[in-house]
Protein backbone atom coordinates (compact mmCIF):
# COMPACT_ATOMS: atom_id res chain seq x y z
CA UNK A 1 0.00 0.00 0.00
CA UNK A 2 1.09 3.61 -0.54
CA UNK A 3 2.32 5.73 2.36
CA UNK A 4 -0.65 7.08 4.31
CA UNK A 5 0.65 10.59 4.95
CA UNK A 6 1.18 11.29 1.27
CA UNK A 7 -1.06 8.98 -0.73
CA UNK A 8 -4.11 7.90 1.25
CA UNK A 9 -7.10 6.88 -0.87
CA UNK A 10 -9.72 9.56 -1.26
CA UNK A 11 -13.14 8.96 0.29
CA UNK A 12 -16.43 10.28 -1.02
CA UNK A 13 -17.41 13.53 0.65
CA UNK A 14 -19.59 16.51 -0.16
CA UNK A 15 -17.87 19.52 -1.71
CA UNK A 16 -16.16 21.53 1.06
CA UNK A 17 -17.65 24.87 2.02
CA UNK A 18 -14.73 25.97 4.22
CA UNK A 19 -11.67 27.41 2.52
CA UNK A 20 -7.96 27.69 3.17
CA UNK A 21 -6.84 31.15 2.10
CA UNK A 22 -3.52 31.01 0.28
CA UNK A 23 -1.22 33.98 -0.17
CA UNK A 24 1.71 33.52 -2.53
CA UNK A 25 4.93 35.53 -2.68
CA UNK A 26 6.45 35.38 -6.18
CA UNK A 27 4.73 35.03 -9.54
CA UNK A 28 7.29 33.85 -12.10
CA UNK A 29 8.08 30.24 -13.12
CA UNK A 30 7.42 28.61 -9.74
CA UNK A 31 4.61 31.03 -8.99
CA UNK A 32 2.79 29.89 -12.12
CA UNK A 33 3.36 26.22 -11.25
CA UNK A 34 2.13 26.62 -7.67
CA UNK A 35 -0.88 28.63 -8.89
CA UNK A 36 -1.82 25.72 -11.14
CA UNK A 37 -1.63 23.39 -8.15
CA UNK A 38 -3.77 25.51 -5.83
CA UNK A 39 -6.29 26.30 -8.56
CA UNK A 40 -6.78 22.65 -9.52
CA UNK A 41 -6.46 20.53 -6.36
CA UNK A 42 -9.94 21.21 -5.01
CA UNK A 43 -11.54 20.39 -8.35
CA UNK A 44 -9.83 16.99 -8.63
CA UNK A 45 -9.57 15.66 -5.09
CA UNK A 46 -12.20 15.51 -2.35
CA UNK A 47 -10.54 17.89 0.09
CA UNK A 48 -11.74 18.74 3.59
CA UNK A 49 -11.36 22.44 2.75
CA UNK A 50 -10.98 24.13 -0.61
CA UNK A 51 -7.88 26.23 -1.37
CA UNK A 52 -8.81 29.86 -2.07
CA UNK A 53 -6.34 31.98 -4.05
CA UNK A 54 -6.59 35.03 -1.80
CA UNK A 55 -3.62 37.16 -2.84
CA UNK A 56 -0.36 37.10 -4.78
CA UNK A 57 2.62 39.34 -4.10
CA UNK A 58 5.43 40.84 -6.18
CA UNK A 59 7.39 44.10 -6.22
CA UNK A 60 6.26 45.22 -9.68
CA UNK A 61 2.64 46.42 -9.38
CA UNK A 62 1.74 46.02 -13.06
CA UNK A 63 3.40 42.60 -13.36
CA UNK A 64 1.87 41.16 -10.21
CA UNK A 65 -1.60 42.42 -11.14
CA UNK A 66 -1.23 40.80 -14.55
CA UNK A 67 -0.14 37.56 -12.86
CA UNK A 68 -3.13 37.72 -10.49
CA UNK A 69 -5.51 38.05 -13.44
CA UNK A 70 -3.80 35.30 -15.43
CA UNK A 71 -3.62 32.74 -12.62
CA UNK A 72 -6.87 33.46 -10.79
CA UNK A 73 -5.74 35.28 -7.64
CA UNK A 74 -8.34 37.52 -6.01
CA UNK A 75 -5.95 40.33 -5.04
CA UNK A 76 -2.40 41.58 -5.59
CA UNK A 77 0.10 42.99 -3.10
CA UNK A 78 3.53 44.58 -3.57
CA UNK A 79 4.77 44.06 0.02
CA UNK A 80 5.01 40.53 1.42
CA UNK A 81 4.47 41.89 4.93
CA UNK A 82 1.07 43.20 3.86
CA UNK A 83 0.26 39.80 2.38
CA UNK A 84 1.13 38.04 5.64
CA UNK A 85 -1.04 40.50 7.59
CA UNK A 86 -4.17 39.77 5.52
CA UNK A 87 -7.00 38.11 7.45
CA UNK A 88 -7.99 36.07 4.39
CA UNK A 89 -4.55 34.42 4.20
CA UNK A 90 -4.00 31.35 6.38
CA UNK A 91 -1.11 29.86 4.40
CA UNK A 92 1.87 31.69 2.87
CA UNK A 93 3.40 30.03 -0.21
CA UNK A 94 6.96 31.25 -0.86
CA UNK A 95 8.11 31.10 -4.51
CA UNK A 96 10.89 33.71 -4.39
CA UNK A 97 14.67 33.33 -4.85
CA UNK A 98 16.42 31.69 -1.91
CA UNK A 99 17.82 34.86 -0.38
CA UNK A 100 14.38 35.86 0.93
CA UNK A 101 13.07 32.46 2.07
CA UNK A 102 14.19 32.68 5.69
CA UNK A 103 12.91 36.20 6.37
CA UNK A 104 9.49 35.59 4.81
CA UNK A 105 8.98 32.10 6.24
CA UNK A 106 9.94 33.01 9.79
CA UNK A 107 7.77 36.14 9.72
CA UNK A 108 4.81 34.15 8.39
CA UNK A 109 5.19 31.43 11.03
CA UNK A 110 5.50 34.00 13.80
CA UNK A 111 2.30 35.62 12.49
CA UNK A 112 0.45 32.32 12.93
CA UNK A 113 0.36 31.28 9.27
CA UNK A 114 1.07 27.90 7.74
CA UNK A 115 3.97 27.95 5.26
CA UNK A 116 4.89 26.18 2.03
CA UNK A 117 8.41 27.16 0.91
CA UNK A 118 10.02 26.27 -2.41
CA UNK A 119 13.25 24.32 -2.36
CA UNK A 120 16.06 24.64 -1.50
CA UNK A 121 14.88 25.73 1.93
CA UNK A 122 17.46 28.52 2.20
CA UNK A 123 20.80 29.74 0.88
CA UNK A 124 22.80 28.73 3.97
CA UNK A 125 22.70 26.16 6.73
CA UNK A 126 22.35 28.92 9.33
CA UNK A 127 19.22 30.26 7.60
CA UNK A 128 17.79 26.76 7.25
CA UNK A 129 18.44 26.06 10.93
CA UNK A 130 16.60 29.24 11.92
CA UNK A 131 13.68 28.24 9.69
CA UNK A 132 13.54 24.72 11.11
CA UNK A 133 13.57 26.11 14.65
CA UNK A 134 10.74 28.52 13.79
CA UNK A 135 8.80 25.62 12.26
CA UNK A 136 9.26 23.55 15.41
CA UNK A 137 7.92 26.37 17.58
CA UNK A 138 5.01 26.88 15.19
CA UNK A 139 4.18 23.15 15.21
CA UNK A 140 3.46 23.41 18.92
CA UNK A 141 0.78 25.96 18.00
CA UNK A 142 -0.72 23.66 15.36
CA UNK A 143 0.94 25.27 12.34
CA UNK A 144 2.45 23.41 9.42
CA UNK A 145 5.69 24.20 7.53
CA UNK A 146 6.44 22.20 4.37
CA UNK A 147 9.20 22.33 1.73
CA UNK A 148 8.21 22.21 -1.94
CA UNK A 149 10.14 19.18 -3.20
CA UNK A 150 7.53 18.55 -5.88
CA UNK A 151 9.19 15.52 -7.47
CA UNK A 152 8.23 13.45 -4.44
CA UNK A 153 4.70 13.89 -5.79
CA UNK A 154 5.34 12.09 -9.09
CA UNK A 155 3.16 8.96 -8.69
CA UNK A 156 5.91 6.67 -9.99
CA UNK A 157 8.41 7.97 -7.43
CA UNK A 158 5.94 7.80 -4.58
CA UNK A 159 5.23 4.22 -5.63
CA UNK A 160 8.98 3.50 -5.79
CA UNK A 161 9.20 4.58 -2.15
CA UNK A 162 6.42 2.11 -1.33
CA UNK A 163 8.27 -0.76 -3.02
CA UNK A 164 11.43 0.06 -1.06
CA UNK A 165 9.51 0.32 2.23
CA UNK A 166 7.95 -3.06 1.55
CA UNK A 167 11.44 -4.57 1.24
CA UNK A 168 11.18 -5.44 -2.45
CA UNK A 169 14.80 -4.29 -2.98
CA UNK A 170 16.17 -5.67 0.28
CA UNK A 171 19.24 -3.96 1.71
CA UNK A 172 20.25 -1.06 -0.50
CA UNK A 173 23.65 -1.09 -2.22
CA UNK A 174 23.70 1.83 -4.68
CA UNK A 175 21.83 5.06 -5.34
CA UNK A 176 22.59 6.74 -8.67
CA UNK A 177 21.07 10.14 -9.49
CA UNK A 178 21.58 12.68 -12.26
CA UNK A 179 19.77 15.90 -13.15
CA UNK A 180 20.84 17.35 -16.49
CA UNK A 181 19.73 20.53 -18.28
CA UNK A 182 21.22 22.55 -21.15
CA UNK A 183 19.82 26.10 -20.86
CA UNK A 184 23.24 27.58 -20.02
CA UNK A 185 25.25 25.90 -22.79
CA UNK A 186 25.15 29.13 -24.85
CA UNK A 187 27.71 31.57 -23.35
CA UNK A 188 25.44 34.37 -24.57
CA UNK A 189 22.65 33.36 -22.18
CA UNK A 190 22.19 36.35 -19.84
CA UNK A 191 23.04 36.73 -16.19
CA UNK A 192 19.76 35.92 -14.40
CA UNK A 193 19.33 35.75 -10.63
CA UNK A 194 20.00 32.01 -10.73
CA UNK A 195 23.63 32.81 -11.57
CA UNK A 196 24.10 35.18 -8.62
CA UNK A 197 25.29 33.51 -5.42
CA UNK A 198 23.84 36.26 -3.23
CA UNK A 199 20.33 35.51 -4.52
CA UNK A 200 20.48 31.82 -5.46
CA UNK A 201 22.93 30.44 -2.90
CA UNK A 202 24.49 28.09 -5.46
CA UNK A 203 24.00 27.13 -9.09
CA UNK A 204 23.23 23.69 -10.49
CA UNK A 205 23.95 22.28 -7.03
CA UNK A 206 21.09 24.07 -5.26
CA UNK A 207 18.75 24.35 -8.24
CA UNK A 208 18.98 20.74 -9.44
CA UNK A 209 21.13 18.93 -6.91
CA UNK A 210 18.72 19.74 -4.08
CA UNK A 211 16.01 17.73 -5.87
CA UNK A 212 18.09 14.59 -6.37
CA UNK A 213 19.60 14.75 -2.87
CA UNK A 214 16.09 14.94 -1.42
CA UNK A 215 14.82 12.13 -3.64
CA UNK A 216 17.77 9.90 -2.76
CA UNK A 217 17.23 10.37 0.97
CA UNK A 218 13.44 10.09 0.65
CA UNK A 219 13.49 6.91 -1.43
CA UNK A 220 16.24 5.25 0.60
CA UNK A 221 14.64 6.32 3.88
CA UNK A 222 18.01 7.33 5.31
CA UNK A 223 20.38 10.31 5.19
CA UNK A 224 23.66 10.89 3.42
CA UNK A 225 26.44 10.94 6.01
CA UNK A 226 29.42 12.01 3.89
CA UNK A 227 30.31 13.33 0.43
CA UNK A 228 33.26 13.96 -1.90
CA UNK A 229 32.70 16.54 -4.65
CA UNK A 230 33.99 18.48 -7.63
CA UNK A 231 32.36 21.47 -9.31
CA UNK A 232 33.06 23.88 -12.16
CA UNK A 233 31.90 27.18 -13.60
CA UNK A 234 32.58 26.87 -17.32
CA UNK A 235 31.36 30.33 -18.35
CA UNK A 236 32.55 32.87 -15.79
CA UNK A 237 31.08 36.01 -17.36
CA UNK A 238 27.76 36.51 -19.11
CA UNK A 239 25.78 39.38 -20.65
CA UNK A 240 23.79 41.45 -18.18
CA UNK A 241 20.06 40.75 -18.23
CA UNK A 242 17.77 43.30 -19.87
CA UNK A 243 14.55 43.61 -17.89
CA UNK A 244 12.93 40.63 -16.21
CA UNK A 245 13.82 36.99 -16.80
CA UNK A 246 11.49 34.90 -18.94
CA UNK A 247 11.28 31.41 -17.51
CA UNK A 248 14.86 30.29 -16.89
CA UNK A 249 16.54 32.82 -19.18
CA UNK A 250 15.87 36.22 -20.78
CA UNK A 251 17.29 38.85 -23.13
CA UNK A 252 20.81 40.27 -22.89
CA UNK A 253 21.42 44.00 -22.35
CA UNK A 254 23.87 45.11 -25.05
CA UNK A 255 27.56 44.51 -24.38
CA UNK A 256 27.59 44.85 -20.58
CA UNK A 257 28.81 41.72 -18.81
CA UNK A 258 28.80 40.46 -15.23
CA UNK A 259 30.46 37.70 -13.22
CA UNK A 260 28.84 34.30 -12.73
CA UNK A 261 29.25 33.49 -9.04
CA UNK A 262 27.77 30.00 -8.87
CA UNK A 263 28.62 26.56 -10.24
CA UNK A 264 27.56 25.44 -13.70
CA UNK A 265 27.99 21.77 -12.80
CA UNK A 266 28.66 19.68 -9.70
CA UNK A 267 29.38 15.97 -9.30
CA UNK A 268 29.80 14.10 -6.03
CA UNK A 269 29.82 10.70 -4.43
CA UNK A 270 28.40 9.90 -1.05
CA UNK A 271 27.58 7.26 1.51
CA UNK A 272 24.21 6.63 3.14
CA UNK A 273 23.85 5.86 6.82
CA UNK A 274 23.42 2.13 6.07
CA UNK A 275 26.68 2.05 4.10
CA UNK A 276 25.07 2.13 0.66
CA UNK A 277 27.04 4.11 -1.93
CA UNK A 278 25.60 7.04 -3.88
CA UNK A 279 26.60 9.19 -6.85
CA UNK A 280 25.13 12.48 -8.05
CA UNK A 281 25.53 14.78 -11.05
CA UNK A 282 23.81 18.15 -11.49
CA UNK A 283 24.48 20.36 -14.48
CA UNK A 284 22.89 23.07 -16.60
CA UNK A 285 25.49 22.55 -19.34
CA UNK A 286 24.49 19.13 -20.77
CA UNK A 287 23.74 19.88 -24.43
CA UNK A 288 20.55 18.19 -25.56
CA UNK A 289 19.22 17.48 -22.07
CA UNK A 290 16.21 19.65 -21.25
CA UNK A 291 15.03 18.33 -17.88
CA UNK A 292 16.61 14.91 -17.55
CA UNK A 293 16.24 13.70 -13.97
CA UNK A 294 17.14 10.04 -13.65
CA UNK A 295 17.42 7.72 -10.66
CA UNK A 296 18.43 4.12 -10.17
CA UNK A 297 18.52 2.26 -6.86
CA UNK A 298 20.07 -1.19 -6.57
CA UNK A 299 19.45 -3.52 -3.64
CA UNK A 300 20.26 -7.11 -2.73
CA UNK A 301 16.86 -8.29 -3.99
CA UNK A 302 16.21 -6.00 -6.93
CA UNK A 303 16.43 -2.57 -8.53
CA UNK A 304 14.24 0.34 -9.57
CA UNK A 305 14.93 2.98 -12.22
CA UNK A 306 13.10 6.19 -13.12
CA UNK A 307 13.39 8.80 -15.88
CA UNK A 308 11.48 12.08 -15.48
CA UNK A 309 11.12 12.36 -19.25
CA UNK A 310 8.97 9.19 -18.98
CA UNK A 311 7.37 10.14 -15.71
CA UNK A 312 4.39 7.79 -15.91
CA UNK A 313 6.71 4.77 -15.91
CA UNK A 314 8.81 2.95 -13.32
CA UNK A 315 11.30 0.21 -14.17
CA UNK A 316 11.51 -2.62 -11.63
CA UNK A 317 13.78 -5.67 -11.54
CA UNK A 318 13.04 -8.56 -9.16
CA UNK A 319 16.36 -10.35 -8.66
CA UNK A 320 14.68 -13.24 -6.86
CA UNK A 321 13.15 -14.48 -10.11
CA UNK A 322 14.90 -17.18 -12.15
CA UNK A 323 17.58 -15.75 -14.41
CA UNK A 324 15.82 -17.20 -17.44
CA UNK A 325 12.89 -14.80 -17.03
CA UNK A 326 14.37 -12.02 -14.89
CA UNK A 327 14.93 -8.48 -16.14
CA UNK A 328 13.64 -4.96 -15.81
CA UNK A 329 9.90 -4.69 -16.30
CA UNK A 330 8.06 -1.52 -17.30
CA UNK A 331 5.35 -0.56 -14.83
CA UNK A 332 2.88 1.93 -16.26
CA UNK A 333 1.96 3.94 -13.17
CA UNK A 334 -1.55 4.96 -14.19
CA UNK A 335 -3.75 2.52 -12.26
CA UNK A 336 -6.25 3.87 -9.71
CA UNK A 337 -4.43 1.82 -7.05
CA UNK A 338 -1.24 3.81 -7.66
CA UNK A 339 -0.51 6.92 -5.56
CA UNK A 340 -2.72 9.93 -6.41
CA UNK A 341 -4.23 8.20 -9.46
CA UNK A 342 -7.62 7.36 -7.93
CA UNK A 343 -8.80 10.90 -8.73
CA UNK A 344 -7.46 11.27 -12.27
CA UNK A 345 -8.05 9.56 -15.64
CA UNK A 346 -8.63 5.96 -16.76
CA UNK A 347 -5.57 3.65 -16.81
CA UNK A 348 -3.07 4.51 -19.52
CA UNK A 349 -3.90 8.23 -19.56
CA UNK A 350 -0.69 9.83 -18.31
CA UNK A 351 -0.05 12.85 -16.12
CA UNK A 352 2.59 15.59 -16.51
CA UNK A 353 4.92 17.94 -14.64
CA UNK A 354 2.18 20.32 -13.51
CA UNK A 355 0.30 17.53 -11.72
CA UNK A 356 3.06 17.28 -9.12
CA UNK A 357 2.01 20.72 -7.87
CA UNK A 358 -1.64 19.64 -7.71
CA UNK A 359 -0.60 16.65 -5.59
CA UNK A 360 1.55 18.92 -3.44
CA UNK A 361 -1.40 21.25 -2.81
CA UNK A 362 -3.61 18.28 -1.94
CA UNK A 363 -1.10 16.97 0.57
CA UNK A 364 -0.57 20.38 2.18
CA UNK A 365 -4.31 20.86 2.70
CA UNK A 366 -4.79 17.41 4.20
CA UNK A 367 -1.74 17.79 6.41
CA UNK A 368 -3.14 21.02 7.87
CA UNK A 369 -6.71 19.82 8.38
CA UNK A 370 -5.92 16.32 9.61
CA UNK A 371 -3.04 17.28 11.88
CA UNK A 372 -0.47 15.07 10.17
CA UNK A 373 3.27 15.60 10.53
CA UNK A 374 4.45 17.76 7.60
CA UNK A 375 6.17 15.86 4.79
CA UNK A 376 8.66 17.00 3.59
CA UNK A 377 9.25 19.12 6.68
CA UNK A 378 11.57 22.06 7.25
CA UNK A 379 13.78 19.56 9.11
CA UNK A 380 13.98 17.57 5.86
CA UNK A 381 14.88 20.76 4.01
CA UNK A 382 17.58 21.51 6.58
CA UNK A 383 19.10 18.06 6.08
CA UNK A 384 19.30 18.68 2.32
CA UNK A 385 20.90 22.06 3.01
CA UNK A 386 23.55 20.37 5.15
CA UNK A 387 24.35 18.00 2.29
CA UNK A 388 24.67 20.91 -0.17
CA UNK A 389 26.98 22.74 2.23
CA UNK A 390 29.16 19.65 2.65
CA UNK A 391 29.34 19.27 -1.15
CA UNK A 392 30.52 22.87 -1.54
CA UNK A 393 33.07 22.44 1.25
CA UNK A 394 34.41 19.25 -0.32
CA UNK A 395 34.67 20.81 -3.79
CA UNK A 396 36.54 23.80 -2.33
CA UNK A 397 39.02 21.43 -0.65
CA UNK A 398 39.98 19.39 -3.70
CA UNK A 399 37.28 16.71 -3.19
CA UNK A 400 38.23 15.81 0.38
CA UNK A 401 35.64 13.57 2.03
CA UNK A 402 33.35 15.76 4.12
CA UNK A 403 30.95 14.45 6.81
CA UNK A 404 27.32 15.55 6.75
CA UNK A 405 25.73 16.24 10.17
CA UNK A 406 22.31 14.64 10.70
Amino acid sequence: MARREETEQETEAPPPTATLGVGMVGYAFMGAAHSQGWRTAGHVFDLPVRPALAAICGRDRAAVEAAAARHGWAAAETDWRALIARDDVQLVDICTPGDSHAEIAIAALEAGKHVLCEKPLANTVAEAEAMAEAAERAAARGQVAIVGFNYRKVPALTYARTLIEEGRLGALRHVRATYLQDWLVDPGSPLTWRLDRERAGSGALGDLGAHIVDLAQYLAGEPLVGVSAISETFVRERPVLAGAAAGLSGAADGTARGAVTVDDATMFTGRLASGALASFEATRMAAGRKNALRLEINGELGSIAFDLERLNELSFHDHTEPATIAGFRRILVTEPQHPYLEAWWPPGHGLGYEHTFVHQARDVVRTIVEGRPPVPSFADGLQVQRVLAAVEESAAKNSVHTPVPF
